[in-house]
């Protein structure tokens, strides 16, 4: 059978109906739909005299009621005038189908009693099933559609076989995984765990192979793998896999799949069933936390933040288009990949915006033909798609995914993960590297980023022995050419700071510590890491234990960060919200916004004059007591009173002491007095997770499981209060 393609006369701005047999005007929408064409006849083996474009389902002429494809099991079906078999809905769209997208489909298969029904858009394409014993508005999405030539059979076990698995079913698949190798195999947790990592890395570029049509095999299932005369298929693939992503060094050039063929065979048959491609990124996303958080709980001492708390986070600092987003200690990349895909879905609707005001302006004018019309709205959407393709150099997509996101990690596996992870949701890896996150490596350099968002690692120290070595510090020459082409002396100051401490304390490239003779919390040093690496005027989230917010010797650290940023909000997370992660210490989320340089320069000032005004208060006091207290000392001096002389002297130092944090407390109060500004303040209770990891009520933000009495998540209440702070304070919900 000859495949079928697209046939277009550019000079007309016609596209060919292959269904209606006549040409039509190439709007993006018509474009659109007659691509997809060619995938249900090419692809799924549906003939022509199959399908129905444009159909009314009324019977009425109902322009409302008309599908862009209607699909019947058999040409005699068709003819017989027999309830069909799949509904389509075509859009041109970019963003992510929403539920409206998809109610519109459900109701036309109800009208005409289609079992199936496909919505499909420039960007994805989804498959659902009718239950026809459930009230309207109950969709259940499944894998895919059936081909041409589908049994009965076929179909049943397509219809139970729902796509949309749940992230507890996904994360029981890995877990199971895991487990085959580590019985088979007898390989340590982590071990196991980096062969699961290339296995499913195997399968997402088998997947976008497919989707790009680069492959027209599933190469990533048994039977292939059984075909093929090799020692080890699997492997095989695995080197393919490497090289396709040689770039982004993920793994080592030596580096193999360390399994025997039999078990990664049946790696294979359990997750050759599942289309990671079209499985949806929050599925992925969550399962593959739980799976990790499951595998390496207190064996490797990481934890993963809380999917509630990273997608809280994330919308409490709003991040923009163009906006350079950091987490220094990235871990599984949860922060990262839910920023990219945020901002993603933000640019997606602002080039639909775009695109429909235009085609709303053109709509209106009168004047052009039809064909004019379709011209001007074919180009400016492919105006609009090339500013959207993420693989082209430049465009606002290539530059989200590869000038945007950066991460780093100093355990490789964890680099590891994220860089994959990343790759599972649709990119932004570039970024993310395997080194120390205090310091100043492959592009994460003081002063560069708009955001930070991170969960560091707490409860352990810096050490005077943790020590910068040579190579820590090395970067690839060809990402050293590029930083130092984009960011110039920025760039090679940062470089020459780290290198200037080369064999020295980490401690000593910060102002904290007090000593680079002394341990220092990792936490306190984070903070100063993620205040150095914010622009003036960047905002940072950053999860930290509560003994940082009110324990006594760390005030230090308190007004340290006050004198160098605005406190946005502070949010108290429930004692238990980090407990299924392997961590039970009860932690705060802290919001800040480093000064832009006028700031900082009104509040330098605004402290140099509170303090000239409390010593100015206190001088005269001071000088009377000094000169008496030196007077009596020289007196025991000249009566040779060696222990009266002593005990004055330690009177005076003392006084001096007294009289010195007397100051500094008083200038402090009064610059608080002077520099005033409102803090949100939050105690949240419930956060969308339990003690034992299950899902639970969530307060936060707006959610399908908000608690009974919460009338405003934590998220709205804050946006209220940016816009009118003085309403929180006068009801005593700020400070």
């Amino acid at each position: 059978m000859n495949e079928l393609r697209t046939k277009r006369d550019d000079k007309k701005g016609k596209i060919w109906s292959h269904v209606r047999s006549k040409w039509l005007v190439e709007t993006p929408e018509e474009t659109v739909r007659q691509e997809y064409l060619l995938v249900l006849v090419n692809e799924y083996g549906f003939a022509l005299d199959q399908i129905a474009e444009e159909m009314d389902l009324t019977g009425r002429g109902s322009a409302s009621a008309r599908a862009d494809f209607v699909i019947w099991r058999t040409t005699q079906d068709k003819a017989d005038d027999n309830a069909p078999f799949i509904i389509v809905e075509c859009k041109s769209d970019n963003v992510t189908i929403k539920p409206q997208d998809y109610g519109q489909g459900e109701n036309y298969a109800r009208i005409c009693g289609a079992p199936f029904f496909v919505t499909h858009n420039s960007r994805e394409t989804k498959y659902w099933r009718v239950k026809k014993d459930k009230v309207p508005g109950y969709t259940e999405e499944i894998e895919n559609i059936p081909h041409g030539d589908a049994s009965d059979k076929d179909i049943e076990e397509l219809l139970s076989k729902l796509r949309a698995f749940k992230e507890k079913e996904f994360a029981d698949l890995l877990h199971k995984c895991h487990n085959i190798i580590r019985n088979r195999e007898k390989k340590d947790p982590a071990a196991a765990f980096d062969e699961i990592a290339k296995v499913l890395f195997i399968k997402v570029y088998v997947e976008r192979s497919l989707l790009t049509r680069r492959n027209k095999t599933n190469l990533f299932t048994v039977d292939v793998l059984k075909n093929q005369i090799a020692e080890n298929p699997l492997d095989n693939l695995f080197q393919e896999t490497k090289r396709a992503y040689a770039a982004d060094k993920i793994f080592e050039d030596d580096e193999r799949i360390n399994l025997k063929p039999a078990t990664g065979e049946a790696i294979v048959k359990e997750l050759e069933k599942y289309n990671l491609s079209d499985t949806s990124e929050d599925v992925k996303g969550v399962a593959f936390e739980r799976f990790l958080g499951r595998t390496f709980r207190g064996e490797i001492g990481q934890f993963f933040t809380p999917r509630t708390i990273v997608e809280f986070m994330v919308h409490m600092v709003d991040p923009k288009e163009g906006e350079i987003v950091c987490d220094p200690a990235s871990g599984s990349g949860g922060f990262l990949i839910r920023v990219f895909e945020i901002v993603r879905e933000k640019l997606l609707a602002d080039a639909d915006r775009e695109y429909n005001a235009f085609k709303a302006e053109i709509e209106k004018d009168k004047s052009l033909t039809e064909e004019q019309r379709a011209k001007k709205l074919q180009d400016k959407f492919t105006e609009v798609q090339a500013l959207i393709d993420q693989k082209r150099e430049g465009s606002r997509l290539w530059k989200l995914s590869n000038r945007c996101i950066y991460g780093t990690d100093a355990n490789d596996r964890m680099a590891r993960t994220s860089k994959m992870n990343m790759i599972m949701h649709g990119d932004g890896h570039g970024g993310v590297h395997h080194h120390d996150g205090f310091l100043n490596v492959n592009g994460i350099f003081e002063g560069r980023f708009n955001i930070i968002l991170t969960n560091p690692p707490f409860g352990a120290n810096v050490e005077p022995t943790d020590k910068v070595l040579e190579v820590d510090i090395q970067v690839n020459p060809a990402a050293e050419e590029r930083y130092l082409k984009e960011y110039g002396d920025l760039y090679r100051e940062a470089q020459n700071r780290v290198k200037a401490a080369l064999n020295k304390p980490i401690a000593s490239l910060f102002d904290l510590p007090k000593s680079d003779k002394a341990k220092i919390k990792t936490e306190v040093l984070f903070i100063e890491r993620c205040l150095d690496l914010l622009t003036p005027g960047g905002r940072l989230g950053i999860v930290l234990p509560e003994g940082i917010f009110n324990n006594p010797s760390l005030a230090y650290v308190r007004e340290f960060t006050e004198d160098r940023a605005f406190l946005r909000a502070v949010v108290s997370l429930p004692q238990e919200t980090f407990v299924s992660s392997g961590a039970s210490v009860k932690c705060s989320l802290l919001f800040l916004q480093k000064f832009t340089e006028e700031e900082q320069q009104k509040f330098d000032e605004t402290y140099a004059t509170a303090k000239a005004e409390i010593e100015a208060r206190y001088a005269d006091e001071i000088k009377a007591e000094r000169e008496r207290l030196e007077s009596a000392i020289e007196a025991a001096k000249q009566a040779k009173d060696s222990e009266l002389r002593k005990s004055l002297q330690k009177e005076l130092k003392d006084y001096l002491k007294t009289m010195e944090i007397r100051q500094i407390n008083e200038a402090r109060q009064l610059l608080k007095e002077r520099f005033d500004y409102p803090i949100f303040m939050y105690e949240a209770e419930k956060v969308g997770i339990s003690a034992t990891g299950e899902e639970d009520q969530n307060e936060l933000y707006p959610n399908a499981n908000q608690p009974a009495d919460c009338d405003k998540t934590c998220l709205e209440l804050y946006r209220e209060f940016l816009a009118d702070p003085s309403a929180f304070t006068e009801a005593g919900g700020a400070e």
